[in-house]
């Protein structure tokens, strides 16, 4: 009783001390703090908005990094909250607005920024977070300029979403404009006030639609959950519309990166409803291409199951997800696999945006 007691003292107390994002180099560095976005979504996206001091000067930020590329994740901050959630995310927007569609490149669940604390390192905003982790720019992503931004939903203590943003240069040559669409969107919650879509209280949430590239870090406690009222959370922000390729980018120019994996993304619209999956006779067998029951025990653990090609769950802590739709406009190859294998559909697609109700 004492030590729970101490830890939410402990959180209250280094409130001002959060967490930001140290690299990539964000926009506005000198003026950036380490709080969470503002419980009313009025600094959404990357804190930036009326009478909040984060902007998008770049300050001499410059972050180049070649296709294929892993880099690293570093943070400052001492009150991580137990860790939690991350992603990280791209949009072409050169000044991201609350329209802009945001694109998850890495998901870490748990453990991020920190991991195996029970509470806070401390209270010093100053301090250097010894936690990195590592993302990978996309070899099919193409080259040009983007905003990339890591989200974060804290494990312990108020239901808060951190975002902070930075500018985003990618060199080489290939990839596709179409690749974005292939990406689940990034995931938003516990803003606008909308007190229905949250994630829970101790527990390290699990992403409706984490990606491809995700990666699974335990706590000081291994509580997995997803977030409550999904349907509630808000899926895309705009109308609508295509999204402009990346402006042209300089030569490759290549960076080194170091430890653990991240990624993020926001909301993407929810694709129409798919008829049920059949639900397979065995709780187990490859290649299967239908659907186990939420809850149903599995031994593969991080294995993925695609269900006729639009949906999937993946088996985590042992047992199966619930099944969640992929984003619009992107397919993947049905049954089961230790990779969830997308499947590009043929023709040209738009990053599409979908109004929040």
């Amino acid at each position: 009783m004492f030590s729970k007691l101490f830890t939410i003292t402990a959180l209250a107390t280094a409130a001002s001390a959060h967490v930001k994002m140290s690299n990539p180099v964000p926009y506005g560095a000198s003026t950036l703090d380490n709080s969470p976005l503002d419980a009313t979504g009025l600094n959404f996206p990357c804190k930036v908005g009326s009478g909040f001091p984060a902007t998008y000067n770049l300050e001499g930020a410059s972050n180049v990094y070649a296709q294929g590329s892993t880099q690293q994740l570093a943070f400052i901050g001492s009150a991580v909250h137990g860790g939690g959630s991350c992603q990280v995310s791209v949009t072409t927007d050169a000044q991201p607005d609350k329209n802009s569609v945001w694109k998850v490149i890495k998901s870490i669940e748990g453990g991020c920024p920190a991991q195996d604390q029970v509470g806070n390192m401390g209270d010093d905003a100053a301090a250097i977070d010894p936690y990195k982790y590592n993302f990978t720019i996309p070899k099919e992503l193409e080259a040009g300029n983007y905003t990339l931004a890591w989200t974060w939903f804290n494990k312990v203590g108020n239901r808060e979403m951190y975002m902070n943003c930075a500018p985003l240069t990618v060199t080489g040559s290939g990839g596709s404009a179409d690749f974005l669409n292939t990406l689940p969107d990034m995931f938003v919650a516990n803003i606008f006030g909308d007190e229905k879509c949250n994630t829970q209280n101790d527990k390290d949430l699990e992403f409706p639609q984490p990606g491809t590239d995700v990666v699974k870090m335990n706590g000081a406690t291994e509580a997995f959950a997803p977030a409550t009222f999904t349907q509630f959370c808000p899926v895309g922000f705009g109308s609508t519309a295509s999204v402009p390729a990346a402006t042209a980018a300089p030569q490759p120019t290549s960076a080194e990166a170091q430890p653990s994996s991240v990624a993020g993304g926001a909301p993407a619209p929810t694709p129409s409803a798919a008829p049920a999956p059949a639900t397979p006779s065995s709780g187990s067998g490859s290649g299967s291409s239908g659907a186990f029951a939420a809850g149903t025990a599995c031994s593969s653990e991080g294995q993925w199951n695609c269900i006729g090609g639009s949906q999937f769950q993946r088996c985590a802590s042992g047992a199966w997800s619930a099944v969640q739709p992929l984003a619009a406009g992107t397919q993947c190859e049905a049954g089961q696999a230790d990779n969830l294998k997308m499947v590009t559909k043929r023709g040209k697609r738009s990053m599409r945006r979908a109004k929040r109700s």
